[in-house]
């Protein structure tokens, strides 16, 4: 299994549309996919249809209440299972202030689940709260959606800071792994050059110990597309919208790059001897020594 959280803290990168259609396709292609959406704007939750209600249980309610998250996932299409969110998820930052281990509450809800997925896919709000702590101490890894525009990067500095910071202190096996480019315009030569930049970002951190040494760009670049633009207002993923669009044809190529990036990394861990030790958690972390952002 897969666990990966999406995200940038600047909105309107693609954020969700990545993890919301990165989630459809990796269902069309057989796999069982769980989304869950930790975005108060619930944008997520609405893109698959789920409308926000008053009377049904959310991850609000996991991270706040004595609730599991096996209590609020959906089957909303095929193979494709959503934890909806709530706008009442903006008032947990305060009225978990005080709680001792706030940073690991979904963890901690995680390891109760029942059913077993292929991939585990957060859409993570556009902030660096305990909302997005919670995902990164749950997760193994964490996708970037990226514009490729020059104020899209701005900021970029601290989220890869705080990702290091988890991935140090309460979350050993974190990894940025995938950076995807969204609302890619092939034609203009910003595009290109901003990718440059980021490639070559990367590439200088190949050498070093950072919890980014190994990541990499996806060859599939998601393509400005309006149907991708309308999906959501129909509460639809893009492959029920508009199934021969661009969006849809791009979409379905990240998905398979995920596909064999898993098939990969699967071989790679059967390669591993048996008494290879595995990685510890901090000996010296404990939850009333949370995390502090």
């Amino acid at each position: 299994m897969r666990s990966i959280a999406v995200i940038n803290q600047k909105g309107g990168v693609g954020k969700t549309t990545t993890a919301v259609n990165l989630s459809a396709a990796l269902a069309e292609a057989g796999n069982r996919v769980w989304l869950i959406d930790l975005d108060p704007q619930a944008h997520a939750s609405l893109h698959l249809g789920f409308g926000m209600e008053e009377d049904y249980l959310s991850v609000y309610d996991v991270l706040t209440a004595d609730v599991g998250l096996d209590e609020v996932r959906h089957l909303v299409d095929d193979n494709l299972w959503l934890s909806p969110a709530h706008i009442d998820l903006a008032a947990a930052e305060m009225e978990l202030a005080g709680a001792v281990g706030r940073e690991i509450i979904l963890r901690d809800r995680m390891a109760e689940v029942s059913e077993r997925f292929d991939y585990i896919i957060f859409d993570c709000p556009p902030s660096l709260g305990i909302l997005t702590l919670n995902a990164l101490t749950t997760v193994d890894e964490v996708f970037l959606p990226l514009q490729p525009h020059f104020l899209a990067l701005h900021g970029l500095s601290k989220l890869l800071r705080t990702i290091e910071l988890v991935g140090r202190r309460l979350n050993p096996v974190l990894q940025l792994t995938s950076v995807v480019y969204c609302m890619f315009d092939t034609g203009t030569r910003l595009a290109n050059e901003v990718v440059e930049d980021v490639e070559l970002f990367f590439e200088d951190q190949r050498l070093t110990d950072s919890i980014w040494s190994n990541a990499y760009s996806f060859d599939t670049r998601i393509r400005r597309n309006i149907r991708l633009a309308e999906a959501p207002s129909y509460g639809q993923s893009i492959f029920q919208y508009s199934n021969d669009s661009n969006g849809a044809q791009d979409y379905r190529s990240l998905a398979q790059e995920v596909i064999q990036q898993t098939a990969a990394m699967q071989t790679v861990a059967a390669d591993i001897p048996a008494d290879e030790p595995a990685l510890t958690p901090d000996p010296f972390y404990a939850p009333e020594n949370h995390f502090h952002y």
